[in-house]
């Protein structure tokens, strides 16, 4: 039960703090938990009749102050798409 009560406190305060932001420091907050976290990702980005699709496997998706997310897809590809109607979402292994 020791160890248990770390994680519950991490995730109370990441709530507290998740309240009082506006929607977009709450998605800037989401980009960077993306940044961090090693998992398993299709990247979508939709423009108009345009949409491409990416998968990562066991990988990151990073973002620059430029606005573009940066990647390796599965294929060991490097690919930068803009931030800009790109979707991420988390997929099962």
């Amino acid at each position: 039960m020791m160890t248990i009560a770390p994680i519950i406190c991490r995730c109370l305060l990441f709530a507290l703090v998740l309240v009082g932001c506006t929607q977009d420091q709450q998605n800037q907050l989401s980009r960077k938990v993306v940044e961090l976290l090693d998992g398993n990702y299709r990247v979508t980005y939709a423009n108009g009749p345009t949409e491409k699709s990416w998968v990562i496997k066991n990988g990151k998706v990073t973002t620059s102050e430029k606005g573009y997310y940066y990647f390796w897809d599965e294929h060991k590809h490097y690919v930068q798409v803009p931030i800009e109607n790109t979707f991420i979402e988390e997929i099962a292994n």
